[in-house]
């Protein structure tokens, strides 16, 4: 295995899913660091209340035990609590998706089309930090992303900077448009609730 990128998402679930995928992505944070599995939040889209996320996406690079990992999450997920947000509220199952997809067959980066702009690099205030353009702007042509590093003085340090920063931006949304196939594919969450949970996890959802 290589480097895959883990989704977790809601689907069409309510506030309480959400709050599903919040504490999913926590445990598998700190799953993956006992596991001594390198990982990282790509991206996570907030719902309307804190501590809620419609969906997250990490990416993981194997070290040997990415596969049981994986193995052990893919799927539906149930979670079984009362719900913290709404009192008296009968229902207390709870489904969220998780989905992996492996970055070298699923995502395409290409360092041809990015296109790269220098500029001086501003301080507090908006005082130049020097009088030479050192900053660097990269721009990924198919989807409009920029970023824009400033870090160092070297601009050869900063381009690096901008390419690395740049393609964790663009896997993240390529993984937002999988994620988008994905709800699609799900129809309804309904059909979600009705698939042989993976795992299922019984605690208070606070």
């Amino acid at each position: 295995m290589g480097s895959y990128i883990i989704q977790i998402t809601s689907g069409r679930g309510p506030v309480e899913c959400c709050r599903v995928v919040a504490k999913v992505q926590e445990r598998l944070l700190i799953q993956a660091k006992e596991m001594s599995i390198p990982i990282e939040v790509l991206e996570n889209k907030k719902a309307g209340m804190r501590g809620t996320l419609v969906s997250a996406t990490l990416l993981a690079h194997d070290n040997g035990l990415l596969e049981t990992l994986i193995r052990e999450w893919q799927g539906s997920v149930q979670w079984i609590a009362e719900s913290p947000y709404r009192t008296m509220h009968k229902r207390k199952n709870w489904f969220v998706g998780v989905a992996a997809f492996e970055v070298q067959q699923k995502f395409r980066w290409d360092e041809r089309q990015v296109r790269f702009e220098t500029c001086r690099a501003s301080g507090p205030g908006g005082q130049n930090v020097n009088k030479v353009e050192t900053a660097v702007r990269g721009i990924h042509i198919p989807s409009g992303i920029q970023v824009l590093a400033m870090d160092s003085r070297s601009q050869l340090q900063n381009k690096k900077n901008c390419l690395e920063r740049l393609k964790l931006k663009v896997m993240a949304w390529q993984a937002e448009q999988l994620t988008a196939q994905q709800q699609e594919q799900w129809q309804c969450h309904n059909e979600l609730e009705r698939g042989n949970p993976v795992k299922t996890i019984k605690e208070r959802l606070l």
